[in-house]
């Protein structure tokens, strides 16, 4: 119990780590489907009038806005629904089982990013430098 104890000092830095890593994740979803990079990986560039060219360009703006921790709040809830809408649309149908319609990530993308809408972004945001906090916790 005490090794726990100590690790939750840690909490705003692991916090801020796993914002900056889901935010980094979740902007190369938009880049493949806004510029195709990396080259081969699905879906592949998507037209911008499009429901995935739409998709692509929250994920990239809310993904560097993520990682960055600026203005995460808003960047984060805008993308939670965007997950949301992800996995009824696209992944519900094809079955109810998440690891059948290929929708865990979507799941999971939807409820960190909620969490991150409700909890702040941790340490290492651009958001404490903004309203002149300190950056690291």
């Amino acid at each position: 119990m005490a090794l726990f104890d100590r690790l939750s000092r840690f909490t705003p830095q692991l916090q801020g780590l796993l914002r900056i890593i889901a935010g980094l994740l979740f902007l190369s979803h938009g880049l493949v489907k806004l510029l195709g990079f990396p080259p081969g990986a699905m879906p592949g560039q998507q037209q911008l009038t499009t429901l995935l060219g739409a998709a692509g360009i929250i994920e990239t703006v809310a993904g560097i806005l993520i990682t960055l921790g600026l203005f995460t709040r808003c960047a984060a809830f805008v993308a939670s629904g965007e997950m949301a809408v992800a996995y009824w649309m696209f992944h519900a149908p094809n079955s109810f089982y998440p690891v059948l319609n290929m929708g865990e990530a979507a799941i999971l993308y939807c409820f960190l990013f909620l969490f991150f809408a409700a909890a702040g972004p941790g340490s290492f945001a651009m958001d404490a430098v903004r309203r002149g906090k300190r950056a690291d916790g």
